[in-house]
């Protein structure tokens, strides 16, 4: 039987086992919209209304979920705005694949009507870009797709889609379901890392990266307590392991608590799981000595290209996280526990922060959010400092979730707010915002509202761009410049697109708007005001 382009491209994500896919229509890709009209009980279409709307939900159900988030967007200025959804999944190491609309074939390097050389525009940001010419292709490559995008280190792939293309006939079969591929661990070298982390006084654990799963979870929380280790997690990844728990010693992020730096400076092994050497995690690269640090490095990741990239590795191990786990804790024998409770109890310091000048104080309020909260709560936010009491002030349990940028992008959060709720309408989701941050994705209220997927949202008003305030008052303190922002009434808006609301101005009125909020089926918005000279108090500003 024979099918358009765009006919067969559906039935190729039908055969991936794609059930949601976020968008904004556009003529360029008109064919695949028809072809999504026949299935909508097989792969809902969630219509945005914005294209970074929909590349950073689409990065936020790949992270939650492990399968490729998609998305679709015309071409030209559709994919310029999705470009920041791409730029999140590659730093977030996020499966993703973008499907962009495309001029017709014949009308290339004419610059014609938006047209975009998409290999040249996204090349830097994704793990792989092409553009389907011939519709009998489209199996290989959207296969092609799905395997880039989910192996080695998880991100984002582009696909560009010619519009006649789309149009054509082509009687080529569906690709079969994408298997990724998980290296396993070369079992002499996981014997050489057992051996210097046996041999180890002040060892430290960081783990971060991409594709991880229950499973790899499990094996990390199962390693930690076999040895007692202390556990650091990397920029926006604390959901990897209870932080209740013994072993958590924070995130190595901005503004990183003394008894962090002290534990990575202070290390005579680093067992790196699955992370990035990058800059926030090393500080810009001086908490190690480039290439070779006085610590000895035992570097587990899942692409070869990540390992000996900047730092020499002592052990080099490319393998999936769970299996090098599972292969590594039979073979360690340490006990470091004195050494573990030497940083848990500084680490404990960093949870009491001074009181804040203003009358609303984020420190009590995530308090009681930690004694509140779902206990499999997903927790959303985008860019700015005040994620920084999300993020350092809650404790995230076992099976609770945390969708944030690493990227540091802006208006991240209620996307992935919206996605969380698209993976599970029932599952609570709260959406961490700054009210400049609120502002760049605040029309997506109107696709939570059309698609019946609300979560409740925490607004902390503080009239500032506060992060960058910050800076200038470091740099050029008594000049502010062009980081006031007046706001609307942000209750007032929520209501308009169906959100219950409310505005909290004293600490002590939270807790029962919070709880007011959980009841609310058509989602909650509170506005929380923060006075100014509370942009991010005891955190020290990371130039």
């Amino acid at each position: 039987m024979s099918n358009t382009g765009g006919e067969l491209l559906v039935k190729c994500l039908l055969e991936q086992g794609v059930d949601t896919a976020f968008g904004v229509p556009g003529e360029s890709y008109l064919a695949v919209l028809d072809a999504l009209y026949d299935v909508p009980n097989q792969i809902k279409l969630i219509t945005n209304r914005h294209e970074s709307g929909t590349s950073f939900a689409a990065e936020a159900y790949g992270k939650l979920t492990g399968k490729p988030g998609i998305a679709f967007v015309t071409r030209g200025p559709g994919a310029t705005n999705a470009s920041i959804g791409v730029h999140t999944a590659m730093q977030n190491s996020s499966p993703m694949i973008l499907f962009v609309g495309q001029i017709g074939r014949d009308m290339r390097d004419r610059e014609a009507f938006q047209e975009v050389d998409y290999r040249a525009f996204f090349g830097t940001v994704a793990k792989w870009v092409t553009e389907i010419d011939n519709a009998d292709r489209i199996p290989e490559l959207v296969a092609r797709a799905f395997q880039v995008a989910t192996s080695g280190r998880p991100g984002p792939v582009v696909v560009a889609l010619p519009e006649d293309m789309l149009t054509d006939m082509t009687d080529a079969k569906p690709c079969k379901p994408v298997k990724p591929f998980r290296p396993a661990p070369d079992l002499a070298a996981v014997e050489q890392a057992a051996q210097v982390l046996n041999s180890a006084k002040t060892p430290l654990m960081v783990v971060g990266g991409g594709g991880w799963d229950d499973e790899g979870r499990a094996q990390l929380s199962a390693f930690a307590h076999k040895i007692n280790v202390p556990v650091a997690t990397v920029f926006r990844s604390q959901d990897l392991i209870d932080n209740r728990g013994p072993h958590f010693i924070g995130d190595a992020s901005f503004g990183m608590p003394p008894h962090l730096r002290d534990a990575i400076t202070n290390a005579d092994v680093i067992l790196a799981v699955n992370v990035r050497f990058g800059e926030i995690l090393t500080d810009g690269w001086t908490l190690l000595n480039v290439p070779n640090p006085k610590q000895q490095i035992i570097h587990c990741h899942r692409s070869a290209d990540e390992i000996n990239k900047i730092y020499q590795a002592d052990v080099a191990v490319q393998s999936a996280q769970d299996l090098f786990l599972a292969a590594l804790n039979p073979l360690v024998t340490g006990d470091y526990s004195a050494h573990l409770k030497r940083i848990k109890e500084a680490h404990e310091t960093v949870l009491n922060p001074k009181p804040a000048k203003g009358e609303v104080d984020m420190a009590p309020i995530c308090a009681h959010l930690r004694d509140v909260l779902d206990d499999d709560a997903i927790i959303t936010n985008g860019a700015g400092n005040f994620a920084i009491w999300s993020g350092r002030f809650l404790k995230f349990h076992k099976n609770q979730r945390l969708l944030g940028p690493q990227s540091g992008a802006m208006g991240a959060g209620l996307p992935a707010a919206l996605a969380a709720k698209a993976v599970d309408p029932t599952r609570q989701v709260i959406c961490f915002a700054g009210d400049g941050d609120f502002q760049m994705s605040s029309q997506e209220l109107g696709t939570m509202l059309q698609n019946g997927l609300q979560p409740i949202i925490l607004v902390l008003n503080n009239g500032l761009y506060g992060t960058i305030r910050l800076h200038q008052d470091k740099r050029y303190a008594g000049r502010p410049s062009g980081t006031e922002i007046i706001n609307p009434d942000f209750v007032q808006l929520a209501k308009a697109y169906g959100f219950w609301g409310a505005r909290v101005e004293k600490t002590e009125d939270f807790a029962d708007a919070f709880t007011t909020a959980t009841t609310k089926p058509n989602g909650a918005l509170i506005e929380l005001v923060i006075d100014p000279a509370d942009i991010a108090p005891n955190v020290i500003l990371q130039d």
